[in-house]
C-alpha cells in the first residue's frame, strides 16, 4: 500500500494505550476540576449564581461544541497521517482545523441571541436568569478559543504526544481556578464581581492553552520535521476531506448536547432544591466523565493510527482494551458516590452555602445512586464512540446517537417533566436509560467491525482492502 509502514508497527497493548492516556486523562482530569471548582466557588457565593453556572455553562459549550468537534476531528487526520509515515500532512491538517476555528468566530457570536432565548424559555426566575445571561454572554465572545484548542491540540494528541496537551492545559486550567477565586470574591484588591468574574476567567485562560501549544507548534523543531511554518495556506482537499469526515462528528456532538441542554433546562424548572441538587449531583459526575473523554481520545488516536498503517485488527484489539480500562478506574470511582455521599455534598458549603438544606441533600444522594449505572455506561459510550471516530465511522456515530437523542430522550423529558409533571429523580432515570442504550449500541457497532473497510485518507483500492490482514 502506498506509503503505509506496517512493517514498522507491532500492537502496542496497555503499555501503550497508558502512555498515550495518562497525560489525557490528567488533562481532561484537570479540566473536571476546573468546571468544579467553578461551580463550587459559585455555591459559596450565592444560590442564584449556581443555579445559573449549569445551564447556562452547557449551553454555551452546545452553541460551539459543533465547531469543537471539527476543527477536533484534525486529530484523526494527524494519526492516520502520522501512522502512514506522511509527516508533512500532519501540520496541514492540523491548520486547516485552526482556520475553521477563526472562519467560526462571527456565527459564534451571531449565536448569542439565540441562546438567550433559550434560556428565557426555560423559565428559571429573573433572578437565575439574569445571572444565566452575564455569564453566557461573557462565555460565548470568547469561546472561539475552544475549537482553537482544539484543533492545535489534534497535532500532539494524533502523534501521540500528548505529555504536550497536557502541560499546556494544566497550565490552564490552573491559572483559571486561581482567577476564578480571585475574581468572584473580589481578592488582592480587585472589585468582587461574582459570577462575571467567573465567566471573564474562562476567558482569559481559554487563551493560554492553545497560545503555549502554538508556540511548540512554530518551533524550530516542530518545523524541521513537519514543516509546520509552511502549512499556514488554505489546502482545498484537505479542508473537504476534514467537512466530509469532521462534519458528522460535529453534527453529532451537537445534537447530542442540545439534547442534554434541555435535560438541563427543564431541570431547572423543578424546584430550588431540585435544580441545586442535580446541579451538584452533575458536577459530581464531573470526577467520572471527563477523564474518560481523555480516554475516549487516547483510543480514537491508538484507532486512528492502526488504521493508517493498515492494521484494523490491532485498532479493535485496541477499542476493547481502552474499554476495560475505563471499567477499572470508573467503577470503583462511582461507588464512593454511594459510599460518601456527604463528603460530596458538603464540598458545596456544610453550613452557609448550596448544601445546607437537609432536603437537598437527600435528592442528591438519591442522584449520586443513578450515577453508578450511568458513570459506567458513559465510559462505554466514550470510549467505543472514540474507537469508531477514529476509524472514521463518524456518520453511524451520528445518525444512532442522535436518532436516540431526540426520538427518544429528548421527546420523553419533555413528556415526563411537562406532560406528567415529574420529578428529578424520574428525569434522571429516563436519562439513564438513554445513556444506556446509546453505550450498548455503540458496543454492538464496533463488535460488527464493519468500521474495518474505511479509508478516510482515501488511498486504497478494494483490492488493497481485501488484504489487510483481520483477526476474527
Amino acid at each position: 500500500m502506498h506509503g503505509i509502514q506496517t512493517e514498522t508497527r507491532t500492537f502496542g497493548g496497555y503499555s501503550e494505550l497508558l502512555r498515550i492516556a495518562w497525560p489525557l486523562i490528567i488533562s481532561t482530569g484537570s479540566f473536571s476540576l476546573l468546571n468544579f471548582c467553578d461551580r463550587m466557588f459559585l455555591g459559596w457565593y450565592s444560590p442564584e449564581a449556581f443555579r445559573a453556572a449549569v445551564p447556562a455553562g452547557i449551553l454555551c459549550f452546545t452553541m460551539v461544541c459543533g465547531f469543537v468537534a471539527l476543527a477536533a476531528y484534525s486529530n484523526t487526520f494527524v494519526a492516520e497521517y502520522f501512522g502512514a509515515g506522511e509527516y508533512g500532512k500532519c501540520s496541514m491538517a492540523t491548520m486547516q482545523g485552526i482556520w475553521l476555528s477563526l472562519l467560526a468566530w462571527p456565527v459564534i457570536l451571531a449565536l448569542i441571541p439565540l441562546g438567550l432565548f433559550f434560556l428565557k424559555l426555560s423559565g428559571h426566575g429573573p433572578a437565575v436568569y439574569e445571572q444565566e445571561r452575564i455569564y453566557f454572554t461573557i462565555l460565548m465572545i470568547g469561546a472561539v478559543s475552544q475549537p482553537v484548542t482544539a484543533a492545535i491540540s489534534g497535532f500532539f494528541s494524533g502523534r501521540g504526544d500528548t505529555k504536550t496537551v497536557m502541560t499546556a492545559n494544566v497550565i490552564g486550567n490552573v491559572v483559571n481556578i486561581v482567577l476564578d477565586y480571585v475574581f468572584i470574591f473580589g481578592k488582592f484588591g480587585l472589585p468582587e464581581m461574582g459570577i462575571a468574574g467567573a465567566a471573564i476567567a474562562s476567558v482569559i485562560a481559554g487563551w493560554l492553552s492553545p497560545g503555549i501549544m502554538l508556540a511548540v507548534f512554530f518551533s524550530k523543531r516542530n518545523h524541521a520535521r513537519f514543516a509546520t511554518r509552511k502549512a499556514l495556506r488554505w489546502n482545498r482537499e484537505q479542508m473537504h476531506r476534514m467537512i466530509r469526515y469532521g462534519g458528522p462528528s460535529g453534527i453529532h456532538l451537537f445534537l447530542d448536547l442540545a439534547a442534554f441542554s434541555l435535560f438541563i433546562l427543564l431541570l431547572g424548572r423543578q424546584g430550588e432544591a431540585a435544580s441545586i441538587a442535580s446541579n451538584m449531583a452533575l458536577s459530581i459526575n464531573l470526577f467520572a466523565l471527563l477523564p474518560m473523554i481523555g480516554l475516549g481520545i487516547a483510543t480514537s488516536i491508538m484507532v486512528g493510527q492502526y488504521m493508517g498503517a493498515g492494521r484494523p485488527d490491532w485498532a479493535e484489539k485496541a477499542g476493547w482494551m481502552a474499554l476495560k480500562a475505563g471499567m477499572v478506574y470508573t467503577i470503583p470511582l462511582v461507588a464512593t458516590f454511594v459510599l460518601f455521599p456527604r463528603f460530596y455534598v458538603d464540598l458545596f458549603g456544610q453550613n452557609d452555602g448550596v448544601a445546607a438544606s437537609p432536603e437537598v441533600f437527600e435528592i442528591c444522594r438519591q442522584l449520586l445512586i443513578i450515577l453508578v449505572g450511568w458513570g459506567v455506561m458513559d465510559a462505554a459510550n466514550f470510549i467505543i464512540s472514540g474507537a469508531l471516530k477514529g476509524a472514521g465511522d463518524t456518520r453511524f456515530v451520528m445518525l444512532f446517537h442522535n436518532t436516540v437523542a431526540w426520538a427518544f430522550f429528548a421527546t420523553g423529558e419533555l413528556v415526563l417533566v411537562l406532560g406528567f409533571g415529574a420529578g428529578p429523580i424520574a428525569a434522571w432515570l429516563w436519562c439513564l436509560l438513554y445513556i444506556t442504550i446509546i453505550g450498548l449500541g455503540f458496543c454492538i457497532r464496533f463488535k460488527s467491525g464493519r468500521w474495518k473497510t474505511i479509508d478516510i485518507l482515501e488511498r486504497r483500492t478494494p483490492m488493497e482492502d481485501e488484504r489487510i490482514p483481520v483477526e476474527h
